[in-house]
């Protein structure tokens, strides 16, 4: 059986969490930033966790994750 490829644009992307879940960064930090609030930006910049819909999705991804 030859082994499986871990999808590197995913793996740049998304980290596994002790529990099983994963991280990821959120959107909207890139650019026009002067109208949004320093609260939004701050709160943009933690990471979040993966929908549990797209869980199973990320596994099939990151294989040795």
């Amino acid at each position: 059986m030859p082994k499986q490829k871990t999808n590197r644009g995913a793996a740049k992307r998304l980290k596994r969490t002790g529990g099983g879940s994963f991280k990821r960064a959120r959107s909207h930090l890139n650019h026009i930033l002067t109208k949004k609030s320093s609260k939004r930006k701050r709160k943009l910049g933690s990471p979040a966790t993966v929908a549990k819909a797209d869980v199973e999705n990320a596994k099939r991804l990151l294989p040795y994750a």
